[in-house]
């Protein structure tokens, strides 16, 4: 089991005039090499609930445990070497004076030798689509997505066995966004490393996970495989969600052509069905 959150409430302010609930009764499992989405709306408890996964945020009840490490514990040197959340915006996080400098900070922290250090420095800016020429470079020279990448490879260059991810690819344009997402899905089938994903884009998610956690107001709405989430669009419309509108444009479509499959989910599955439609046609 990777991770196992039993009974977790968390409030901000507890006890305090300004207490509010964040989370409430969570229930969740995930095991190793899963690849799951949380999605939900702004104040749903998303972000509150993946700050738990590393120890920013410790539960005010229940447990949260992973990889057999209970985040209540007080030494999470440990934890937080297995879980790597890569937030919002990574680019702004980035200080040092080249991309080089900047990945390597973690790993000189764990004490690494200078030649593990290097080796780690190079194979993270490679599984991100960079090459060495950019490590004596300013991180401030670098593009919108170059700075993104570098940010996410400071994180892999620790080497988490559980990746988190909120919004990796807020404010990037189409093309950026796609590499990004390209890179983190090869990153899952070349280590098969647990990956969640917070994202507000319900393409995205239908695209790249296997499950799908459907937060609302601080609990679990729907924890269920992805293909079984966005099969339910009026559950989701009940919560303010909604299926990726392909799905919608594919029931439309089935309304006219009946054979036409409307349990479609991506662009992609999309193209193959009206191709086979056309076919048979």
């Amino acid at each position: 089991m990777s991770i196992k959150i039993e009974n977790l409430y968390y409030t901000y302010m507890d006890g305090g005039p300004f207490e509010k609930t964040a989370l409430q009764d969570i229930n969740i499992e995930i095991n190793d090499g899963e690849f799951v989405g949380i999605i939900g709306h702004t104040g749903s408890g998303k972000s509150t609930l993946i700050q738990h996964l590393n120890g920013i945020l410790k539960p005010t009840k229940g447990y949260v445990i992973i990889n057999n490490i209970n985040t209540q514990q007080k030494n999470l040197k440990e934890l937080r070497s297995q879980v790597g959340i890569v937030f919002q915006y990574p680019e702004h996080q980035l200080f040092e004076e080249t991309v080089k400098k900047d990945i390597a900070f973690g790993l000189i922290k764990q004490g690494l030798s200078q030649e593990e250090i290097d080796k780690r420095v190079i194979q993270s800016l490679e599984s991100v689509g960079l090459n060495e020429s950019i490590l004596d470079k300013s991180p401030f020279e670098l593009s919108g997505g170059q700075k993104r990448r570098v940010a996410i490879a400071g994180v892999i260059a620790m080497m988490p066995k559980i990746l988190v991810l909120d919004e990796p690819t807020a404010g990037l344009d189409p093309i950026g966004r796609d590499e990004i997402f390209g890179y983190i899905k090869k990153l899952h089938k070349d280590f098969n490393m647990t990956i969640i994903l917070v994202s507000h884009s319900m393409e995205d998610v239908a695209r790249l996970t296997d499950r799908v956690i459907v937060m609302n107001q601080g609990s679990v709405f729907m924890d269920k495989p992805s293909r079984e989430v966005y099969a339910e669009p009026e559950a989701l419309e009940k919560i303010g969600l909604s299926a990726p509108q392909i799905t919608y444009l594919m029931k439309r479509l089935k309304k006219s052509f009946p054979n036409i499959n409307e349990n479609v989910f991506t662009v992609e599955e999309a193209s193959k069905e009206l191709a086979k439609y056309l076919i048979r046609k």
